[in-house]
């Protein structure tokens, strides 16, 4: 999180099953940090957001970083999180020039403990320590403008904001699912996941399309079947994300995972893509494919 931005500072609720039999918190618990923070807290009071998305010009997300801590945390103890945020704009390539975004970071901090506490308390019982981090970066759009007017490379409208940040461009798509410097692969291609599924209401929200969240899980249940596949077992939790949405799913939409599982510093992890179930009818379709999202995810016992 940069150390320069103004922070807001507010209370995480937990759902009981946001915290695992070992007291780790799961990753998709983990941006629920933003709310409280940075979407109802320091946000809410910077004019040049309000502006932008008063002309119709709306942040959407392209990318989450999350990483989850050792803990153990309790499901009944309080979680607190501080939260900021930057307008910037970032580099871009022709034809699509530079993009505003808006960056979101947030820090969540709980207390060393358990839902059920052993008889003997560790060391480290009632500290207060980092439980997670969260990245989220969004593209500034105008989704209700006509196709072909939608992208925001300048801020033309009356009282539009002095935007002077800039930032490197976010990592391309296949940076994010192509195997890490110096890993191992442990198979020698992307295979495909033999489970489909199929997203319903249930995985909506009010944005009208498949919440960003459920991503997450859907890649992380992938790669637990791919790893008892080729028999490293089930007994994993995923610690780290990095996730790149590029277009959404809908309800009734059937889809596919294509992953490919490495090693590296004695870590097991995936790179997957998430793609329409005809784009999984064959290895042409396949080749071809434009996934909906794109993901490096590791994990640990």
């Amino acid at each position: 999180m940069p150390l320069d931005r103004a922070r807001t500072v507010a209370p995480v609720p937990l759902r009981f099953e946001d915290v695992t039999q070992d007291g780790r918190l799961v990753l998709e618990a983990l941006p629920s940090a933003l709310g409280p923070t940075v979407w109802h807290g320091v946000r809410d009071h910077d004019k040049a957001a309000r502006s932008c998305m008063k002309h119709g010009v709306v942040p959407i997300l392209t990318r989450f970083v999350l990483e989850g801590t050792a803990g153990p945390f309790s499901a009944n103890a309080p979680v607190e999180a501080e939260g900021t945020y930057r307008l910037s704009w970032a580099d871009g390539v022709p034809p699509d020039g530079r993009r505003l975004m808006l960056d979101v970071w947030a820090d969540l901090y709980g207390t060393i403990g358990r839902t059920y506490p052993p008889a003997r308390r560790g060391p480290h019982y009632g500290e207060r320590a980092l439980a997670g981090r969260v990245l989220a970066e969004h593209v500034f759009t105008r989704p209700f403008a006509p196709p072909g007017e939608r992208r925001v490379t300048r801020l033309d409208f009356d009282g539009a904001p002095d935007i002077r940040a800039t930032r490197p461009a976010p990592p391309s798509f296949g940076s994010i699912a192509g195997i890490p410097d110096g890993a191992s692969p442990l198979e020698a291609h992307p295979r495909l996941d033999p489970m489909l599924i199929t997203f319903g209401l249930v995985h909506t929200d009010s944005n009208m399309h498949v919440n960003s969240l459920v991503y997450l899980r859907v890649f992380e249940e992938a790669a637990l079947r791919r790893f008892v596949d080729i028999g490293r077992g089930a007994a994993l939790l995923g610690r780290a994300i990095d996730i790149a949405y590029r277009k959404p799913c809908f309800a009734g939409q059937t889809v596919r995972v294509v992953q490919r599982a490495f090693e590296t510093d004695g870590r097991l992890g995936v790179v997957a893509r998430l793609v329409d179930e005809k784009d999984a009818a064959n290895e042409t379709a396949l080749a071809t494919a434009r996934p909906h999202a794109f993901a490096r995810m590791m994990f640990e016992p």
